[in-house]
Protein backbone atom coordinates (compact mmCIF):
# COMPACT_ATOMS: atom_id res chain seq x y z
CA UNK A 1 0.00 0.00 0.00
CA UNK A 2 1.03 3.47 -0.94
CA UNK A 3 1.29 6.15 1.54
CA UNK A 4 0.57 9.94 0.53
CA UNK A 5 3.94 12.28 0.94
CA UNK A 6 3.07 14.90 3.07
CA UNK A 7 5.96 17.83 3.30
CA UNK A 8 8.17 18.85 6.17
CA UNK A 9 9.01 22.02 6.89
CA UNK A 10 12.77 20.48 6.42
CA UNK A 11 12.30 19.12 2.91
CA UNK A 12 10.88 22.71 1.36
CA UNK A 13 13.72 24.45 -0.95
CA UNK A 14 12.96 27.99 -1.37
CA UNK A 15 13.92 29.67 -4.45
CA UNK A 16 13.44 33.76 -5.54
CA UNK A 17 11.43 34.26 -8.90
CA UNK A 18 11.27 37.63 -11.20
CA UNK A 19 8.33 38.78 -13.61
CA UNK A 20 8.76 41.29 -15.72
CA UNK A 21 5.05 42.78 -15.76
CA UNK A 22 5.68 44.39 -19.04
CA UNK A 23 2.76 44.52 -21.86
CA UNK A 24 1.65 41.10 -19.43
CA UNK A 25 -2.18 41.02 -18.98
CA UNK A 26 -3.05 41.23 -15.40
CA UNK A 27 -5.16 38.63 -14.58
CA UNK A 28 -2.69 35.97 -16.35
CA UNK A 29 0.41 36.76 -14.51
CA UNK A 30 -1.36 37.10 -11.59
CA UNK A 31 -2.66 33.18 -11.66
CA UNK A 32 1.17 32.72 -12.57
CA UNK A 33 2.52 34.39 -9.27
CA UNK A 34 -0.52 32.96 -7.32
CA UNK A 35 0.91 29.31 -8.48
CA UNK A 36 4.21 30.05 -7.58
CA UNK A 37 3.42 31.96 -3.95
CA UNK A 38 1.43 28.71 -3.11
CA UNK A 39 4.01 26.06 -4.25
CA UNK A 40 1.48 24.11 -6.87
CA UNK A 41 4.36 24.28 -9.19
CA UNK A 42 6.51 21.71 -7.28
CA UNK A 43 5.57 17.70 -6.69
CA UNK A 44 5.83 18.25 -2.90
CA UNK A 45 2.96 20.73 -2.75
CA UNK A 46 1.19 20.27 0.47
CA UNK A 47 -2.08 22.22 0.99
CA UNK A 48 -1.87 23.50 4.57
CA UNK A 49 1.56 24.00 4.25
CA UNK A 50 3.82 27.31 2.42
CA UNK A 51 6.12 25.28 0.10
CA UNK A 52 5.95 27.98 -2.41
CA UNK A 53 8.54 30.26 -3.46
CA UNK A 54 9.15 34.14 -3.27
CA UNK A 55 8.26 36.30 -6.36
CA UNK A 56 9.44 39.70 -7.78
CA UNK A 57 7.69 41.60 -10.05
CA UNK A 58 9.03 44.65 -12.16
CA UNK A 59 7.41 47.16 -14.47
CA UNK A 60 4.39 46.78 -12.65
CA UNK A 61 3.23 50.43 -14.29
CA UNK A 62 3.50 48.77 -17.77
CA UNK A 63 1.14 46.06 -17.30
CA UNK A 64 -2.56 45.35 -19.83
CA UNK A 65 -5.94 44.65 -18.95
CA UNK A 66 -8.11 43.68 -21.93
CA UNK A 67 -11.58 44.93 -22.69
CA UNK A 68 -12.85 48.14 -20.74
CA UNK A 69 -11.65 47.13 -17.51
CA UNK A 70 -9.35 50.17 -17.07
CA UNK A 71 -12.68 52.36 -17.15
CA UNK A 72 -15.30 49.98 -15.65
CA UNK A 73 -13.20 47.90 -12.92
CA UNK A 74 -13.67 49.44 -9.57
CA UNK A 75 -11.71 48.94 -6.20
CA UNK A 76 -13.97 48.96 -3.47
CA UNK A 77 -12.64 49.86 0.70
CA UNK A 78 -14.78 50.59 3.53
CA UNK A 79 -13.43 52.42 6.93
CA UNK A 80 -16.53 50.72 8.92
CA UNK A 81 -17.94 54.37 9.55
CA UNK A 82 -21.06 55.76 7.87
CA UNK A 83 -19.86 57.55 4.60
CA UNK A 84 -16.63 55.61 4.70
CA UNK A 85 -16.57 53.75 1.34
CA UNK A 86 -14.14 54.57 -1.39
CA UNK A 87 -14.17 53.39 -4.88
CA UNK A 88 -11.52 53.92 -7.25
CA UNK A 89 -11.18 53.07 -10.57
CA UNK A 90 -8.35 51.02 -12.52
CA UNK A 91 -7.22 53.98 -14.19
CA UNK A 92 -6.80 55.67 -11.67
CA UNK A 93 -5.53 53.07 -9.30
CA UNK A 94 -3.04 52.20 -11.93
CA UNK A 95 -1.52 55.93 -12.22
CA UNK A 96 -1.26 56.74 -8.09
CA UNK A 97 -0.33 53.34 -7.28
CA UNK A 98 0.88 50.78 -9.79
CA UNK A 99 2.19 48.01 -7.67
CA UNK A 100 -1.09 47.64 -5.51
CA UNK A 101 -3.12 46.63 -8.88
CA UNK A 102 -0.75 43.64 -8.95
CA UNK A 103 -0.52 42.98 -5.23
CA UNK A 104 -4.08 43.47 -4.84
CA UNK A 105 -5.06 40.76 -7.78
CA UNK A 106 -2.55 38.44 -6.40
CA UNK A 107 -3.75 38.35 -2.40
CA UNK A 108 -7.18 37.77 -3.99
CA UNK A 109 -5.91 35.12 -5.74
CA UNK A 110 -4.75 33.13 -1.99
CA UNK A 111 -6.06 31.40 0.56
CA UNK A 112 -7.60 33.92 3.23
CA UNK A 113 -6.30 33.18 6.80
CA UNK A 114 -2.58 32.53 8.32
CA UNK A 115 -1.88 30.71 5.23
CA UNK A 116 -2.26 33.22 2.89
CA UNK A 117 -0.68 35.77 4.58
CA UNK A 118 2.29 34.14 5.50
CA UNK A 119 1.91 33.53 1.32
CA UNK A 120 1.72 37.31 0.20
CA UNK A 121 4.30 38.08 2.32
CA UNK A 122 6.48 36.68 -0.22
CA UNK A 123 4.93 38.78 -2.99
CA UNK A 124 7.43 42.20 -3.64
CA UNK A 125 5.87 44.53 -6.69
CA UNK A 126 8.18 47.33 -8.06
CA UNK A 127 6.48 50.10 -10.16
CA UNK A 128 10.17 49.82 -12.34
CA UNK A 129 12.43 48.28 -13.74
CA UNK A 130 14.57 48.89 -10.17
CA UNK A 131 14.56 46.34 -6.80
CA UNK A 132 16.62 45.64 -4.18
CA UNK A 133 17.14 42.10 -4.05
CA UNK A 134 19.44 41.41 -6.33
CA UNK A 135 21.29 40.03 -3.53
CA UNK A 136 18.85 36.92 -3.99
CA UNK A 137 19.47 35.90 -7.43
CA UNK A 138 16.09 35.25 -8.82
CA UNK A 139 15.53 33.59 -11.65
CA UNK A 140 13.42 34.18 -14.59
CA UNK A 141 9.74 33.75 -14.69
CA UNK A 142 8.51 32.94 -17.61
CA UNK A 143 4.63 33.83 -18.18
Amino acid sequence: MKKTYTAKSGDIKRQWYIADAKGKILGRLATRIATILRGKHKPIFTPHLDTGDGVIVINARQIKVTGRKLKQKVYRRYSGYPGGQREVTLEVLLARRPATVIHLAVERMLPSGPLGRDLIKKLKVYADDKHDLTGVKPLVLEV
